[in-house]
């Protein structure tokens, strides 16, 4: 039988011009993304919130987040086009040759206390990603910067200081290189290693990365960000314990986060392994939520696990995984894609991975799509879950308040939420939940609730 690899060995023709190719692939999606936006524009330029939100939510509070998306969608439109300019002359001045030559250097200087079984090119990779982290992170600072500072400030969202948003950045340099070295080595080594038949032993590898960063998240990495505190005694926690057993989630620690140190967003999530969870909570949704919204916000995260969402997401999310490298199978020892791109004597295989990206960028799109359909059945059947409980009521109110409190966008344009959205937006969720307005939830000034 003829490989995949095989049969599209014609792809590695000189006379195909990879960089153009590339160049005309990122700026097809660069194009397709921002006529996607375009499209949510008109939705975020309407003046009167959808119908199923009208009696929630204030008029001054829809204003408010039309005007705070909009705001993101601007600041999206810079971010996406210094991201493309970025690219692009990536690709026109030779950057990646020149940063891996950079890399090589560096490993030099660093031999005298480095390890003696490292050397050569799996360790110049390591040198190249920790390197190429850096200078990402640099180039990015002034768009985190004004994303915080100012567009999360101006609207009441960014509780960040200076001091903790640059210990931030070290903090997340010092992870990826801990975290991301190794996992790049391994991933490397095995294309070494097994060669064209690699395919099948990255998938596991790339699983076993998942499930031991899903399993040391809570534990090691998430507490170097925030405190947490064991939710205290009292109705809450009982009520949590209560639903917890009453559908056997293995929940063996509750904890509070203080969320609040870096946003007034709120969020909720359990994590851990299968015989032992631990629920997550942000101090901000149990500011802004009773006890029994707070409860039905979990017992639909309950739903996803009695569902076994996580082990289906994780299923798709290899068989996506299975397609990328079979396809990059064909590109690996691809002689004129490297030599486009000014390496005429090494083929790193990073490298070619890296190349390999820009070249997939219209399958992942289409791909997009599929696994946010997936993703907003799975919301669906979670809050179905939910309603089977009687928990239909007070999850709607305490999404519309996540939502009023958020100032989250109300409203889509049906392509840029398939695209861009995993979840469904409230209108749709409220719709499932069959839920019928009895009082104003969201939030709402003096004269509207004189109106009232």
């Amino acid at each position: 039988m003829i490989s995949l690899a095989e049969s599209l060995s014609f792809l590695d023709n000189p006379s195909y011009n990879w960089k153009t190719i590339i160049v005309g692939f990122t700026i097809g999606q660069f194009a397709f993304e921002k006529y996607l936006d375009y499209r949510q524009l008109q939705v975020l330029n309407k003046k009167f919130p959808p119908a199923s939100l009208k009696k929630e939510i204030s008029q001054e509070t829809f204003e408010k987040s039309q005007e705070y998306s909009r705001a993101k969608a601007k600041f999206s439109f810079f971010s996406d086009t210094f991201s493309l300019v970025q690219s692009l002359a990536t690709i026109k001045y030779d950057v990646l040759p020149k940063f891996w030559s950079l890399s090589g250097y560096l490993m030099r200087v660093a031999a005298p206390i480095l390890p003696k079984f490292m050397g050569g090119v799996l360790t110049q990779s390591i040198f190249f990603f920790v390197t190429s982290q850096i200078a990402s992170t640099i180039i990015s600072a002034p768009l985190s910067y004004y994303s915080n500072f100012v567009l999360e400030e101006r609207y009441g969202f960014n509780k960040l200081t200076v001091p903790l948003w640059i210990s931030d950045m070290f903090k997340g340099l010092a992870l990826g290189t801990v975290l991301g070295s190794p996992a790049i080595a391994g991933f490397l080594k095995i294309i070494d290693y097994f060669g064209d038949s690699f395919i099948l032993y990255t998938c596991g590898f790339v699983l076993f990365i998942q499930l031991v960063a899903m399993t040391i998240f809570p534990t090691l990495i998430q507490p170097l960000y925030n405190k947490f505190t064991p939710l205290e005694d009292g109705e809450l926690k009982d009520a949590i314990y209560k639903l917890a057993s009453s559908e056997n989630f293995p929940l063996t620690k509750l904890f509070v986060i203080d969320g609040s140190k870096r946003s007034s967003h709120s969020n909720a999530y359990f994590t851990g392994l299968p015989w032992s969870k631990q629920i997550v909570l942000f101090d901000t949704l149990i500011k802004h939520s009773t006890v029994d919204e707070t409860v039905a916000v979990l017992g639909h995260e309950i739903g996803h696990w009695k569902l076994s969402h996580l082990p289906k997401t994780l299923a798709c999310t290899q068989l996506h995984l299975f397609a990328c490298f079979s396809m990059f199978s064909a590109f690996l020892h691809n002689s004129s894609l490297y030599t486009s791109f000014g390496f005429t004597t090494a083929q790193p295989t990073l490298i070619g991975f890296l190349l390999f990206n820009h070249i997939f960028q219209p399958f992942e799109c289409i791909s997009q799509f599929g696994l946010n359909l997936l993703s907003r059945k799975h919301e669906f059947e979670a809050d179905q879950f939910a309603k089977e409980r009687g928990y239909s009521d007070d999850l709607a109110r305490a999404l519309i308040k996540l939502l009023s409190e958020n100032l989250s966008t109300m409203d889509a344009d049906w392509l840029y939420s398939s695209y861009h959205h995993s979840h469904p937006i409230l209108a749709e969720r409220l719709e499932a939940l069959d839920y019928i307005s009895k009082e104003k939830i969201g939030k709402f000034d003096e004269k509207d609730s004189k109106q009232e």
